[in-house]
């Protein structure tokens, strides 16, 4: 049997994160960092089965005391990089800078005034943007997690996005029914205000097909989470430990240090991972 066709790797550069969002979907929360030994087998491992490009992620890859070094053994293996980051502190911003001419694409993470107060972040969509300018990437995004917006917000965002030239992606704040609660929100409430932030955006930005099936995708999920489909993703991850899965929150996986033989195997073996909101928030098209 053939392993199946997997394109690029989310690799979590350490397992923690200080911006502690209220709404992370992070699967893994481990303390300490991804070693620069493991990262090399694992990037070795991720070539031999047809990876193209990686994407180092969190925790935060600016605390990665030798984010440099990592991204330039990807390329030794021809590989190129992008990097998700939550950047904002002078020392954070600097890291990045010192890298970003070395990879493909900067994405920052910012969060709407609503999903601020709701997550108790301080990732402003102002702070997002000047991260962006002060690292001059060949190619950049803003990803927005956004929840509760309004027109005048909205139309702010559209100025500075327009300003930066910089590309624009969206993600709804999910919350499951434990979340829910703890807001002090009902379901429909929640759903009501997705109904409603959906609209606010369609009036400031032209939204492609694909976010609206989207988020058909996250309210179908979310009325009949017995018809979930099995994982259909062609991105890999790789936790800070080392270990290899179809997805973040995939109860099973192998270790990069395993024989291209066990890894191989493991790839080959019918997936049994559903898709849940969370991971359709990694994997969406």
């Amino acid at each position: 049997m053939s392993t199946p066709r997997f394109r690029t790797a989310l690799v979590s550069t350490a397992g923690h994160c200080a911006v502690a969002c209220g709404f992370c979907f992070r699967a893994d929360r481990a303390h300490g960092f991804l070693d620069v030994a493991t990262y090399t087998r694992s990037l070795s491992r991720l070539r031999e089965i047809g990876i193209e490009s990686i994407c180092l992620t969190g925790g935060e890859p600016t605390h990665h005391p030798e984010l440099r070094q990592l991204i330039r053994l990807a390329h030794q293996f021809g590989l190129p990089v992008s990097v998700v980051t939550s950047a904002r502190t002078e020392a954070e911003v600097t890291a990045l800078a010192d890298v970003a001419h070395l990879v493909e694409n900067v994405t920052v993470s910012a969060d709407s005034r609503g999903a601020m107060k709701l997550g108790r972040t301080k990732r402003c969509l102002g702070s997002g943007i000047s991260t962006l300018l002060k690292t001059n990437a060949p190619a950049s995004v803003l990803h927005v997690s956004y929840w509760n917006l309004t027109d005048d917000e909205c139309g702010e965002l559209a100025r500075l996005v327009a300003e930066a030239d910089t590309e624009l992606q969206f993600s709804p704040v999910l919350l499951d029914e434990h979340a829910i609660q703890r807001a002090r929100m009902t379901v429909a409430g929640y759903e009501a205000r997705q109904r409603l932030d959906a609209a606010v955006l369609e009036r400031h930005f032209a939204l492609g097909d694909g976010f609206r099936d989207y988020l058909a995708h996250l309210r179908s999920m979310r009325r009949s989470p017995g018809c979930r489909h099995l994982c259909r993703s062609r991105a890999l991850y790789v936790s800070a430990e080392g270990q290899l899965r179809r997805c973040p929150y995939s109860e099973v996986g192998v270790s990069t240090h395993e024989p291209r033989s066990g890894v191989k195997e493991f790839l080959v073996r019918p997936t049994t991972d559903r898709v849940t909101t969370d991971c359709a928030a990694i994997c969406r098209p």
